[in-house]
């Protein structure tokens, strides 16, 4: 008796999030209360803290992860109650080079985590987020930045080229080229080149893409592998993530739009289709690597949003994808505002019953009792996924095009204080075995 009545507060709706998703206004209501309970984590913005770090147990990449998440909110609802911090949190973290290696970082990052946090500001030039003041540095320049720093660390000594996982060799992690890695690489170079047509990005973007499937690390079936090792170039981690695969999906897409190369439309189609046939159960996201055994980290649990950005972003710049798209966005939206609908008794300090569970899977896609920064990002960006237009006048793929340029505007909000201690993250969150291998995916 005392487990069924467990269970029952954990799946309770009383206050779950409630959305009818034929009316935008819905949707946008029950974004800002996702919204408002994933900063809720966040305490960057409090006195005595720093901007752009999460509290333990989160690895700082997460931060860069959710200043997207929240570009990408701002974009979809026009709500602007998170700018500030955002383009605080960004700007802070931007280290003495504006590259995204802060000092209380520097030693510990990878070449994925300074990535992800460049494809923050890549998503803030191309949305038209607000530009920092003229004596900061500009978003697009810290994307630029960060791309060169990745040129300069690809190494043709080891396996013919590929960026390994860690910049320095004392890091556990050095001796794998992953496919996170060279997964942003390959997705910033891509959108810097639909942004400014230089050849550069494009010949980089290609070599990338073109090491990866030299290595094995992407299949003959369109499979994103997780790494490989250094010392004999052959021993082929086989693990699949969303995140690796949204990446080449998402900047597969925009050298489509940039180019309409038939190349690109290929692998465009290839890749949608493995997300496809790895990620989708029944129609529903998995995480495949470790959500049925129950055996996601901390940094798993963070991965969904990336693929649902990826496919929403697909969908815009191939427009011909959207009736693939749409409709799987349109359910796994609907799952995951199912799962919005715990009250933990404890780590979330969001609105009573809409606490975001990380599972979307099952005939109720009620809460599965998982809470966090990850599981809020990823319901966040489902049910934003679903808006018809944006708040920038741009579109998701499904109705035309307009002209962007204007700000948005939203109703005010009060932004909420998250609680909790700041993390040095060294970015080796994720632990799996797998073939007598173990090591960390971010």
């Amino acid at each position: 008796m005392k487990s069924a009545l467990a269970l029952a507060f954990l799946g309770a709706s009383a206050g779950a999030v409630k959305v009818d998703f034929t009316s935008d206004a819905s949707i946008k209501d029950g974004a800002s209360t996702i919204a408002y309970g994933l900063m809720k984590y966040y305490n960057g913005n409090e006195t005595g803290q720093i901007p752009g770090n999460l509290p333990q147990p989160y690895f700082w990449w997460e931060t860069g992860a959710l200043f997207t998440a929240l570009i990408d909110y701002w974009v979809k609802t026009g709500d602007d109650s998170y700018n500030s911090v955002t383009s605080q949190g960004l700007l802070q973290q931007v280290g003495d080079s504006n590259n995204f290696m802060p000092a209380n970082q520097t030693k510990t990052e990878g070449n994925d985590d300074q990535g992800i946090w460049a494809l923050a500001a890549i998503a803030a030039a191309e949305s038209g987020f607000p530009s920092p003041s003229k004596d900061e540095p500009q978003w697009q320049d810290l994307a630029v930045n960060v791309f060169n720093d990745l040129v300069q660390r690809w190494d043709t000594k080891n396996c013919d080229g590929g960026l390994r996982w860690q910049i320095f060799t004392f890091n556990a992690g050095y001796d794998f080229k992953n496919s996170a890695s060279n997964g942003v690489f390959f997705d910033l170079a891509a959108r810097l080149y639909l942004q400014t047509k230089n050849s550069t990005y494009s010949d980089w973007a290609t070599k990338i893409y073109s090491w990866e499937q030299d290595a094995g690390l992407i299949t003959d079936t369109n499979q994103v592998l997780e790494s490989v090792n250094t010392e004999n170039c052959k021993n082929i981690d086989k693990t699949q993530t969303s995140l690796s695969a949204s990446l080449f999906l998402h900047g597969s897409a925009a050298l489509y739009n940039a180019t309409t190369s038939s190349q690109w439309k290929t692998r465009v189609d290839g890749l949608l289709k493995g997300v496809q046939e790895a990620f989708v159960s029944n129609g529903i996201f998995v995480e495949v690597s470790c959500e049925t055994v129950k055996t996601c980290s901390t940094d798993l649990q963070a991965f969904k949003g990336f693929l649902v950005r990826s496919l929403g972003e697909t969908a815009q710049l191939a427009p011909y994808t959207g009736a693939t798209i749409q409709p799987i966005l349109l359910t796994n939206a609907k799952a995951a505002a199912k799962a919005c609908s715990g009250s933990p008794s404890k780590g979330f300090a969001g609105q009573a019953g809409t606490a975001c569970g990380f599972s979307w899977a099952g005939s109720n896609s009620t809460f599965d009792g998982l809470t966090g920064v990850g599981e809020q990002m990823n319901a966040l960006s489902a049910v934003v996924s679903t808006l018809t237009q944006d708040a920038k006048g741009q579109t998701n793929g499904t109705t035309p095009d307009k002209p962007s340029g204007t700000s948005p505007s939203g109703p005010a909000a009060t932004t909420p204080k998250g609680a909790g201690s700041r993390v040095a993250a060294d970015g080796m969150a994720a632990l799996l075995v797998l073939g007598g291998i173990l090591y960390g995916l971010l």
